[in-house]
């Protein structure tokens, strides 16, 4: 095997895992957003778990992607680890599907004539690669192009195939291979070889198919092939372990579990197999394999490997708990940010609903800071005012991670409802955050009410009355909104800020003339001024989220033009509004 044999091997296997990379991307393109979120809903029972993981992972061609997916699904709090071994178990069977579509290539091959050489190598790869090439460049709709990425996928995937064969052809009367072939009959060294060289190339599908183009050089016995199949067993769980670096321990109990799976189902099968061997003696040991063959070995192997540890997921999550410690910390505001997990940054649909939950959770948050800041206006307490200052930095800490993970998200092909949902999250967090800001602001002021012992006029008292009241609707409002995406109350938030533009306009006017009759003191005057700023510039921000709402939706993004057109026109709607809440509220 010369120099120019060993290039076209290494060229045969980046050829292969780029063509299995873009069919397993195109498929779930084509699938849309609907096998994640059905792996996350539907995979309550073990039994589902391992049917579902199974099938997940035929499409997605990868058993690594699918546990990779489980363990963010853990590490996000979005399933318990029990579920997540059943599903990590349907991953171990589903990757093997593969194996069956690499036999496809062999289809033909030899000295075939008439029809039966349009399904040779050569002809399969041409005709999908020519409709592949047609169906990316000249389809309009994005389905078609993923299905034309499937399909130049495949093709990719066969030359690669074709192309290891053919370097590897050469070997069949290579004595030194044919030892080589030899000492792999050991399980010891078979296992150990099998997993050290998918630990390399972090495949098991591109391991078995190459085991696969090997195998037309006739040096390939059942017994080689079956070690060597149990190592690429245990080292496909590698990718899966990287994977959950910087995890939860959850996340890393997850990943564990791959690797304890396939361990123990390793060990169980051998023992069994090569103890009845030692007193039966198989005949079909030393029988020469072919592609066929080495992806039935495959996929029996991996039943039969589920099939022994599945009734023992109990005792498997008590290793993988063990094998994980606990986290350190485990507060509410954390659990929440862990939902936006990198790992579906690649599945869009998962990455959107957890931002849609975290988004809620932070507006959430920000409404009971704003609501504990007003109180604190009434009833002062040092712990109080700690506390909307700490939430207030949670709450900081909420929009640097949604920001930055909206951003990432931007990156990836989304669907048009996807890419609205996170333009709308983008516009709204800073909105949360300014409010939230505010909070604090008034609990500024709260303190120095406290301290400078500051008593308002009964009028003035009356007026904070009032107007806190307003703010505190039109707040309850615009969450309320923005967590249902209800358009009718969005256009209910814009009328009713208004109106409390025009109450702390009237406000300070008033305070003004009591200033003038001696009611009130300057330094009384630069907190009620303060309060107002805070309480006016909170309803702005809970009418740009609105506006966000109304604009997205209609699929242009100009607030002040809306503003400027609503108050200009003065709709029907926005009057009745305007009127009704200014019946509500008034001095």
């Amino acid at each position: 095997m010369g120099i120019s044999d060993v290039l076209e091997l290494i060229t045969g296997v980046a050829l292969f895992l780029y063509g299995m990379a873009l069919m397993g991307d195109g498929l779930k393109m084509v699938a849309g957003s609907k096998l994640e979120l059905i792996l996350y809903r539907l995979s309550s029972t073990p039994l589902k778990g391992i049917l579902l993981g199974t099938g997940v992972t035929a499409v997605i061609q990868s058993s690594s992607a699918t546990s990779v997916m489980v363990v963010g699904f853990v590490n996000s709090k979005m399933m318990k680890l029990r579920q997540a071994i059943g599903v990590v178990m349907g991953a171990i069977i589903g990757t093997s599907i593969t194996g069956w579509i690499i036999c496809l290539s062999y289809i033909g091959d030899g000295e075939a004539s008439g029809w039966v050489e349009l399904f040779s190598t050569a002809s399969l790869t041409a005709v999908i690669a020519i409709i592949g090439i047609i169906l990316r460049l000249f389809s309009k709709k994005a389905s078609k192009r993923h299905i034309g990425d499937i399909l130049m996928g495949f093709a990719v995937l066969m030359f690669g195939l074709s192309a290891m064969s053919g370097s590897v052809e050469g070997l069949r009367t290579d004595p030194t291979f044919l030892r080589l072939m030899t000492t792999f009959s050991n399980p010891a060294i078979g296992i150990i070889v099998g997993i050290l060289f998918t630990s390399v190339i972090q495949s098991a599908s591109a391991a078995v198919g190459i085991l696969q183009a090997l195998s037309i050089t006739g040096a390939i016995t059942f017994d080689a092939s079956f070690s060597l199949i149990m190592g690429i067993a245990i080292g496909a769980a590698v990718p899966v372990l990287l994977s959950a670096i910087g995890a939860s321990a959850d996340g890393k109990r997850t990943a564990y579990s791959y690797l304890v799976v396939t361990v123990i189902g390793v060990i169980l099968f051998s023992v069994i197999f090569y103890t009845v061997n030692a007193f039966v003696d198989f005949p079909f040991m030393s029988t020469v394999m072919n592609a066929f063959s080495i992806a039935l070995l495959n996929s029996v192997f991996r039943i039969i490997n589920v099939i022994l540890v599945a009734p023992f997921i109990k005792q498997i999550e008590k290793i993988c708990t063990l094998m994980a410690k606990p986290d350190a910390y485990d507060n509410e505001a954390v659990r929440d940010m862990d939902r936006l997990e990198e790992r579906f940054l690649s599945h869009p649909a998962l990455a959107v609903e957890q931002s849609r939950l975290t988004v809620n959770s932070m507006a959430h948050r920000t409404m009971d800071n704003l609501f504990d800041a007003f109180n604190l206006v009434d009833t002062y307490t040092e712990e109080g005012y700690d506390a909307i200052e700490k939430a207030e930095d949670v709450i900081d800490r909420y929009e640097d991670k949604l920001g930055t993970y909206l951003m990432n998200l931007t990156s990836h092909e989304l669907t048009q409802d996807q890419s609205e949902a996170v333009s709308k999250y983008l516009h709204t967090i800073n909105d949360f955050e300014r409010m939230s800001d505010h909070s604090l602001n008034i609990a500024e002021c709260a303190k120095e009410i406290h301290e400078k012992n500051i008593t308002f006029s009964d009028e003035a008292k009356n007026e904070l009355h009032v107007m806190r009241a307003a703010v505190t609707e039109v707040i309850n409002i615009a969450i309320s909104a923005f967590e249902s995406n209800d358009l009718d109350k969005a256009y209910r938030v814009e009328p009713l800020e208004e109106l409390i533009d025009n109450l702390c306009d009237e406000m300070k006017l008033h305070h003004i003339d009591r200033l003038k009759q001696g009611k009130c003191t300057l330094n009384n005057g630069f907190v009620f001024n303060d309060l107002l700023t805070n309480l006016e510039r909170i309803s702005d921000h809970c009418s740009n989220v609105a506006v966000a709402m109304i604009e997205i939706e209609s699929a242009s993004f100009d607030t002040h033009e809306y503003i400027n057109s609503l108050t200009a026109v003065h709709t029907q709607c926005f009057d009745e509004y305007f009127n009704e809440y200014s019946e509500k509220y008034h001095f």
